[in-house]
């Protein structure tokens, strides 16, 4: 099954043929089995480039001017879809590649030229992956290629010989200076663009894309089938494919290409696994190992769900995500909050280096909300949780609320549990440890089937719903009364830069409620400590009684 963007059978003018030869003539293949080796296009990769250089026509108002300022390519693992960027940024940055129209012949055909100056920024989701991804593949490249004394090439970038144009690894949007001067950009593994910064970066570098008019810039992102939910930039550029497929949105400028298996292949047979295979892979079946992927689908311990969305390029949650991302993203409904309303506060982070959530959760209808939530700024070094302003914020919503409980994971704030605890009350702030795997197995269990059953809602917040998708399920090798196996959650790996402590928040937050529930919380009132004045000299607050309302 395949979805394209734009639809149409309308023939265009089109560089793809010029520029396919140059990547033949004049390139090799990357890392890999075939590294070195002179490059050979696939029928797939070449029909792929005569549609994103095509050009408007002799006569048209845009003659000779790229007709795609933005294309995305969705295709399963093992397609080389880095190699293939990186093929194309090498055309875009060479001095003689025929990269834009610089005019037509008698027959109405464009004559190709470079780019003037090019700048092209190639972006990896993280500065680790950088000379992983496409700035990698293009380096190893240009120096096995004939082209190699074209360019100075170096770590942090490549430069023509003449400086006068260059490409250079990001992970977060260029700089000031630089924005402006964009003429060709690609983004790599889009599936995994999914903090904030990242989809920021995304959104501000295609605003730069009009900048350089005479250069006609663009911009390629490439991907496999995004985990659903996650927010993500590759679920958000083919949620806007598909958006401008149904004409719900217009953009003659967008060419998007997502191939997958469709739905009638058996995948509890051999068979049906290879066809789906085939079907996700197009010419990329011709040179892979069908049987060694298929095999995957044997071992009792594989993540199948993982193997369907990798391999047949299929929007497929990983059975390793704790919770489902799409049931709890639709359960965003944001609303106002009363003051002086019943409710449980989740506190959960780290101290140093990583992040820290506050979740209230209203008792009476399980509405949850972000509190507050510090995560270490992007490339930030040493940096610590501002705890002035955690304990201020915990210290207004006693205030502005009837916190019925507040459970906090105390993990290097145990000086802060504790004071909170003094002032508020012991039975109203305490300490929750989520390193015990049987109660924090109990209350993942609880908010998974709140989330399941829909008996809970939330503010929508892209932050607790990022954390949220993030949470990955550990089996801890003990099962319940029932027989279930319990697990607990985790980041994918240790240094992770993708966060859950929101997630962890929001649990003990709904854990709470669940409690306070069980001690009568709704049916009782009650009057409360409320620490209303706070001296300017910075001395003790003056504590006043007022009476809360459920």
């Amino acid at each position: 099954m395949i979805l394209t963007v734009p639809q149409d059978d309308a023939l265009y003018p089109t560089l793809g043929p010029q520029v396919c030869d140059f990547i033949e003539q004049n390139l090799v293949f990357g890392p890999g089995d075939l590294r070195g080796q002179p490059a050979v296009l696939d029928g797939e990769t070449r029909a792929l480039i005569y549609r994103m250089y095509e050009v408007y026509p002799v006569g048209h108002a845009q003659a000779g001017r790229r007709r795609f300022k933005r294309v995305g390519l969705s295709l399963r693992k093992g397609s080389a879809k880095t190699e293939k960027a990186a093929w194309i940024a090498a055309c875009e940055l060479h001095p003689e590649a025929p990269v834009r129209c610089t005019g037509f012949s008698k027959a109405g055909e464009p004559i190709g030229g470079p780019v003037a100056d090019p700048y092209i920024p190639l972006v990896a989701y993280t500065e680790e992956q950088s000379e992983d991804l496409a700035f990698g593949a293009l380096r190893i490249i240009l120096e096995l290629s004939t082209l190699k004394d074209d360019f100075i090439i170096g770590l942090e970038r490549i430069e023509r010989k003449k400086g006068d144009g260059k490409a250079v690894p990001l992970a977060t949007a260029p700089d000031a200076r630089d924005g402006a001067r964009t003429t060709f950009q690609h983004f790599d593994e889009t599936h995994r663009f999914t903090l904030p910064r990242l989809v920021r970066a995304h959104q501000t570098m295609l605003a730069n894309i009009p900048k350089r008019r005479l250069a006609d810039a663009w911009s390629l992102e490439t991907t496999t089938a995004p985990e659903p939910g996650t927010g993500s930039v590759a679920e958000a550029t083919m949620e806007y494919a598909k958006a401008v497929q149904a004409g719900e949105a217009k953009d003659a400028r967008l060419f998007y290409f997502h191939r997958q298996a469709d739905d009638s292949h058996d995948l509890t047979e051999d068979a049906g696994i290879r066809a789906a295979i085939v079907e996700a892979s197009g010419s990329v079946a011709d040179w892979s190992d069908l049987d060694g992927i298929v095999e995957q689908w044997k071992d009792p311990n594989a993540d199948r769900a993982y193997l369907e969305r990798v391999w047949l390029n299929r929007l497929v949650r990983s059975t390793t995500q704790a919770f489902d991302p799409e049931k709890f993203r639709a359960l965003g409904k944001p609303r106002p909050v009363a003051q002086l309303r019943q409710i449980t506060i989740g506190f959960d982070g780290a101290m140093f280096d990583d992040a820290t959530g506050l979740i209230c959760t209203d008792i009476v209808d399980g509405y949850q909300w972000v509190a507050g939530v510090w995560e270490r700024p992007h490339g930030r070094q040493a940096w610590q949780v501002p705890t002035e302003a955690v304990d201020a914020l915990v210290r207004q919503l006693f205030a502005d609320f009837d916190v019925w409980r507040m459970y906090a994971d105390p993990w290097l704030w145990q000086a802060w549990t504790a004071k909170w605890a003094g002032e508020f009350g012991r039975d109203r702030v305490i300490e929750w440890f989520t390193n015990r795997p049987l109660p924090m197995a109990a209350a993942l269990e609880n908010y998974a089937s709140a989330i399941n059953e829909g008996r809970l809602s939330h503010d929508g917040s892209k932050d607790l719903v990022r954390h949220i998708s993030n949470a990955r399920r550990r089996s801890i090798h003990q099962r319940d009364a029932d027989g279930r196996p319990l697990w607990v959650i985790q980041k994918d790996r240790p240094d992770s830069p993708f966060k859950i402590d929101l997630a962890m928040a929001a649990v003990l937050s709904w854990e709470a409620r669940t409690d306070a529930i069980a001690s009568g919380a709704t049916q009782t009132k009650r009057k409360t400590l409320v620490p209303s004045v706070f001296l300017a000299n910075g001395g003790s607050a003056v504590d006043v009684l007022a009476p809360a309302t459920p």
